[in-house]
């Protein structure tokens, strides 16, 4: 392969980001067939097509999704070292590189997210959403500095990781007040034969709840699954279905959805994790984000021996 032009990546950079040819031309201030030809020897030398049409739309295929990756990091340390010559009193931004597992609920991720830019000097914060094992490879790459994760480290796993419990609470069960109504009585009684959200196959609750279920003999209706946790509340706030959420975000489900509380369970714990490379965290932000979780988001619940 011929040795990589960086002006030609830049360009793709920008169409990538900017999402389209005619965007990116207006940004770099070129006719679009001159973008659209760098582009092209770009591919020529990479040996491969890093955009896919659909819908009259560019997309990234999977491999402009790592060339993407790679370009993102390049790029974007470029233009902080210009903001540090332009500005050499004000040093280096801080950088938090997080990935939050999809399954963790986006409420539980923000609050856990957030002391962090309540530091004295606030970092710049990077997320990526995705599935464990994609998160995981990232941070044994050294492209995240924390992984939030809904379960401690995979047993067996080949990436060197450690497991930082943050805090665990119970759940609690919402509904419409149109379906509380309907499926009134003692809890958890009243979810027998109900409608129920469920959540998807990656999430390591949905296991729990179901055993919880036959322990407590009521089987609810399983009307849908669903690894994306907010649409699964969307589904709940319009009644069609009763859903579990963590007890400690109870307050913003409700206000949130518009939806009411119907019963709740420590027995079917939740718990939450950073997962880091180093066996202590010594990354200022992330250090706010454990200490916060452990003493505010989770502090008033039940706290258990990390995994």
């Amino acid at each position: 392969m011929a040795a990589l032009n960086y002006k030609h990546l830049h360009y793709f950079w920008v169409v990538a980001k900017a999402g389209g040819i005619a965007a990116a031309s207006e940004r770099l201030h070129l006719t679009p067939q001159t973008v659209s030809g760098q582009i092209g020897l770009l591919e020529s030398v990479l040996g491969f097509k890093l955009f896919s049409r659909a819908r009259r739309r560019l997309e990234l295929t999977d491999m402009g999704r790592v060339v993407m990756s790679y370009a993102d990091e390049i790029f974007t340390a470029g233009e902080e070292l210009e903001g540090v010559l332009r500005h050499p009193s004000v040093g280096r931004p801080l950088l938090i590189r997080a990935g939050v597992v999809d399954s963790v609920p986006k409420s539980v991720a923000f609050r856990l997210l957030e002391p962090a830019v309540r530091l004295p000097e606030a970092p710049r914060i990077v997320c990526k959403e995705g599935k464990l094992g994609d998160l995981l490879s990232e941070l044994g790459m050294h492209r995240l500095d924390i992984v939030i994760a809904d379960g401690p480290m995979p047993a067996g796993s080949s990436i060197k990781g450690y497991s930082h419990l943050l805090g665990e609470c119970g759940q609690t069960f919402f509904a419409t007040a149109k379906l509380a109504k309907k499926h009134k009585g003692p809890f958890p009684r009243n979810l027998d034969g109900a409608p129920f959200l469920l959540h998807g196959e990656d999430a390591m609750v949905r296991v729990r709840l179901l055993r919880w279920f036959e322990e407590q003999q009521v089987r609810p209706r399983i009307v849908g699954e669903f690894d994306d946790g907010a649409l699964l509340k969307a589904f709940g706030q319009v009644g069609i279905g009763i859903f579990a959420a963590p007890t400690t975000i109870a307050d913003e489900v409700m206000a949130q959805y518009g939806v009411v509380p119907i019963g709740r369970t420590e027995a079917v714990v939740e718990r939450f994790y950073a997962i880091s490379a180093q066996r202590r965290l010594t990354h200022p932000a992330v250090v706010a984000i454990s200490s916060s979780a452990r003493t505010e988001l989770f502090g008033h619940h039940r706290a258990a021996h990390p995994e």
